[in-house]
């Protein structure tokens, strides 16, 4: 019913001003209500509402703003109210012959009236409040829980009046302008600046939601593409180790292939990372991954030059990228770990007795260049 599977907007009507109900708050001006509920059904016409009523009996509002809805819908701009009565019960609005408003009958299999009016105006694109009692307060609460756009006209008092001091607390997409034309007095005018004050909140509305939905669009394609960019970075990083050769003097093809792939791992590392964070860009994500792996990196090869100071002469690049790859891959996947080492003190991130690369050399007669 809503205007997501519709493009006219429908506004749930709910209220009553009944002389011989006592209201709380009370009533007030009376004597005024019915032909201001007349002139808001006109408004509402005028504005491509249709109507979701509820009762045709002429102490709720329903009846009066169907009346006034009615005579201002023409055979150019035609009008829908959809009723919806408790079950074995009919609403007859006694419009005139030849109305250009069709009356369309929502039966419910519900025993309960309460199931029919809840949902219906959860799936309501507006809902307007006169006067009423605890179900029309209720219902006020249930709109501001929901976001949906409420005029509730406090001009008249009942439980729309304590709507609209709640509305003023909650605000959603209410502005102060339109809480002051809410809780104004009745005067000539006022019909339609309350329904385009109800408009305009249902603009708001679709506007945030909207720029939500292009933020998380937004928000995918970053993730996206950080995923791309991770992938591309591990990829890069096993095919280095697997391209590296074999041993050898420590050329800088052979060095840059040493440091390229582990700190292409950490990168892909906090990529991966970021895929389960918020708040910062990708692109920040991979800095740091970097950070930590060179951190990392570094002091893995420093530990093991101060083992054997003749590491460089000879090197074994893929023997120590087996290693150096899921370092810097798990240096980047926990970089925060990695820099609070750091700002502890700590001097070596590489885990002690985990590999045999990181053991320092104690045979004399091993070959050099070779970790033990």
């Amino acid at each position: 019913m809503s205007s997501t599977r519709q493009t006219r907007p429908v506004v749930a009507v709910i209220g009553s001003v009944s002389a011989d109900r006592v209201y709380t708050p009370p009533l007030k001006s009376v004597d005024q209500a019915q032909e201001a509920c007349r002139l808001l059904g006109k408004e509402l016409a005028r504005a491509g509402c249709d109507l979701a009523v509820f009762s045709s009996k002429p102490t709720y509002i329903e009846r009066d703003v169907v009346h006034g809805y009615a005579e201002a819908c023409t055979s150019d701009a035609p009008g829908r109210v959809a009723a919806y009565p408790p079950r074995h019960r009919d609403a007859e609005f006694a419009l005139p012959e030849g109305s250009c408003v069709t009356v369309d009958m929502v039966r419910d299999t519900s025993g309960e009236w309460e199931v029919s009016y809840y949902r219906t105006l959860l799936e309501s694109d507006g809902v307007l409040l006169v006067g009423g009692g605890q179900s029309t307060r209720v219902a006020g609460i249930i709109a501001m829980s929901q976001r949906i756009p409420l005029l509730p006209v406090a001009a008249f008092g009942g439980g729309a009046a304590q709507v609209w001091v709640n509305l003023d607390k909650v605000r959603n997409d209410a502005d102060d302008g339109d809480i002051a034309l809410m809780g104004d007095d009745w005067r000539p005018g006022s019909a339609s600046r309350l329904v385009a004050c109800l408009m305009a909140q249902r603009r708001r509305r679709q506007e945030a939601e909207e720029a939500a939905r292009r933020e998380a669009r937004s928000g995918a394609r970053r993730l996206n593409s950080g995923l791309a960019a991770a992938v591309l970075c591990l990829v890069a990083s096993l095919g280095l180790l697997v391209g590296a050769g074999g041993p050898g003097p420590a050329t800088a093809q052979r060095l840059a292939v040493f440091v390229a792939a582990p700190l292409l791992a950490a990168v892909g590392g906090a990529l991966i990372r970021h895929t389960f964070e918020t708040g910062e860009g990708w692109l920040q994500a991979a800095v740091r991954g970097l950070g930590a792996g060179v951190v990392s990196v570094l002091l893995y090869c420093a530990s093991q030059l101060l083992a054997l100071p003749d590491l460089l002469d000879h090197i074994d690049v893929r023997r120590l990228l087996f290693f150096t790859v899921p370092l810097g891959f798990s240096a980047g996947f926990t970089f925060d770990l990695v820099f609070e080492r750091l700002r502890a003190g700590a001097v070596s991130v590489t885990p002690t007795g985990a590999d045999p690369l990181t053991a320092p050399a104690q045979a004399p007669s091993a070959e050099p260049g070779s970790p033990q």
